[in-house]
């Protein structure tokens, strides 16, 4: 039974579950100057999004969906345009 969990987690660790996950990341590492994962939750906090920085690191990994509303918060905060969070051109 153990072996099937294994084998299911990471099945379900391979599906992701965002497209803007990479980009997020990107964001706050080109930022001048970087955005840590806890500073862009804090960000988010004051603008009354609840995402925390173990939350962030899912969404990064893709592993999370995010919310329309999350998402243009996120763009918000890293000063980018939501359209180049989901892939358009930069």
């Amino acid at each position: 039974m153990a072996h099937l969990t294994r084998i299911f987690s990471l099945i379900f660790s391979l599906v992701k579950s965002n497209i803007v996950g990479e980009r997020i990341k990107k964001a706050r590492k080109t930022a001048k100057p970087p955005i840590t994962q806890s500073q862009l939750t804090a960000r988010l906090q004051v603008d009354g999004i609840k995402i925390d920085r173990p939350i962030i690191s899912r969404i990064e990994h893709g592993t999370r969906a995010v919310y329309d509303y999350e998402l243009v918060a996120i763009a918000k905060a890293l000063k980018v345009k939501v359209g180049w969070l989901v892939g358009e051109k930069e």
